[in-house]
């Protein structure tokens, strides 16, 4: 009932792009923060970006690592959330998963990888 799917991961070739859905449904999505995460194989998990709800006035934050590259954006009115990701590097093949922090909620995750 309340879920987080994500979906959009698939093989890229380095420079590429892909963007990542996460359809959210059981909660007010438009009231929650929303993060994307991601976990590198053998490694642990990383936090990628960050979206306030409308009371924050929907500010975003990025990762050193992605800043400039990705952009994270929420769709309230589809209860969806959006990471795009451009002139992806092997460095981003990751599992990347949607969290609702509030609400200790993630998604299944969506698998990413950047290969020639």
């Amino acid at each position: 009932q309340v879920q987080l799917v994500e979906s959009g991961g698939g093989l890229v070739q380095p420079g590429g792009s892909l963007r990542l859905s996460c359809a959210a449904s059981g909660f007010t999505f438009s009231n929650d923060w929303m993060y994307w995460i991601r976990q590198a194989p053998g490694k642990g998990l990383e936090w990628v970006s960050t979206i306030l709800n409308v009371a924050g006035g929907g500010s975003t934050a990025y990762a050193d690592s992605v800043k400039g590259r990705f952009t994270i954006s929420r769709d309230n009115a589809k209860n969806t959330l959006y990471l795009q990701m451009n002139n992806l590097k092997s460095e981003d093949t990751a599992v990347y998963y949607c969290n609702a922090p509030h609400l200790s909620l993630w998604g299944q995750g969506t698998q990413v990888t950047v290969s020639s």
